[in-house]
């Protein structure tokens, strides 16, 4: 084991070694915000979905629209409205009068990094025409089905604050999202140096860097980073914890919590867990890998009953209680 464990090691460190690049190009535009970026590169590294929630002015979709031009890949940006039609986001079918056929008209969410900004301004059913491009990567139009490319992400951004004219998500939707992050705001050197950039006359642009293909070959090293049995067994027990809290001893969650995670949180979590380690430049998972992305993958997986929010005890008040209260390993 311990000789696979080298090999292992050994292949993460030549696969990781585009990180470091890949950071100071985007460190050229964003400053600070180091958990932010590093959750994105997470997603990147583990082909999952993002919704980053924050006040208006914390470079959310700026650090979207910077990694992909960071990387050599197609970025569509959508600006999410009430009056948005799925068509809009996937495509429709247009009659052609001359040729007397329909033909296709794709839309923009046949792209390589999708940000859907401020993905709450729009109804269910818009939301609902991504459902199929989150989890099995391609599109249906009319009759035909089209596979997305690789990669393929989507990275939404909601206002927690200004609720008029919003629609909650869907809980089929919100799944799908592998990490949901809570944006906090700079400290003070921080948005010293966010300031004096602003200042200057040219805002600076970030190169291209990376090829996809370099992604794709990390991505493949991260689903060989190991996590042993006892980790998976540590997952399984967190999950369970938000479905069934009296088994691990936390009988006064009962009341407070609605819905448990989905299995999909068990897979979100394996995954997050692995490009952690695989950002560490680790061919193994730790139980300090999954603490580490566990909130990010169940905050929003967690609903909270009438009594919870009567108390005032949020999503994360909970998934912090079971943290602390479950055995690791």
């Amino acid at each position: 084991m311990n000789t696979d464990i080298q090999a292992i090691n050994a292949r993460i460190r030549e696969e990781s070694a585009f990180l470091d690049t890949l950071r100071g190009e985007i460190g050229k535009v964003i400053i600070g915000q180091t958990y932010m970026v590093e959750r994105l590169l997470i997603a990147l590294l583990s082909d999952g979905h993002v919704l980053l929630e924050g006040v208006p002015g914390l470079a959310k979709s700026l650090a979207v629209s910077t990694l992909s031009a960071a990387i050599r890949t197609r970025f569509q940006r959508i600006q999410f409205t009430p009056d948005l039609l799925p068509a809009d986001l996937v495509g429709t079918l247009i009659y052609d009068q001359r040729s007397g056929e329909f033909r296709t008209k794709k839309g923009p969410i046949f792209s390589n990094l999708v940000l859907a900004d401020e993905i709450n301004r729009s109804p269910a059913k818009v939301q609902s025409a991504l459902l199929e491009a989150m989890m099995e990567r391609q599109v249906t139009i009319g009759e035909t089905t089209y596979p997305l490319e690789d990669p393929f992400l989507v990275l939404a951004t909601q206002n927690p604050i200004e609720q008029e004219g919003t629609y909650p998500l869907p809980e089929a939707q919100i799944d799908r999202f592998m990490l949901k992050l809570s944006i906090g705001y700079p400290d003070r050197e921080e948005e010293l140096a966010i300031m004096r950039l602003n200042a200057g006359e040219k805002l600076p642009v970030p190169d291209a860097v990376i090829e996809p293909e370099a992604v794709i070959r990390a991505r493949d090293a991260v689903r060989q980073v190991y996590i042993d049995e006892k980790i998976e067994r540590y997952i399984i027990d967190l999950v369970f914890a938000t479905r069934r809290p009296a088994e691990a001893g936390l009988t006064d969650l009962e009341d407070l919590i609605a819905y448990g995670a989905s299995p999909r949180a068990s897979i979100y979590l394996s995954r997050a867990g692995k490009a952690h380690a695989f950002l560490r430049r680790r061919g193994y998972v730790t139980p300090e890998d999954i603490r580490a992305v566990g909130m990010d993958v169940l905050r929003h997986r967690v609903i909270p009953t009438f009594e919870a929010e009567a108390e005032e005890t949020t999503s994360e008040n909970i998934v912090r209680r079971i943290f602390d209260q479950v055995e690791v390993p």
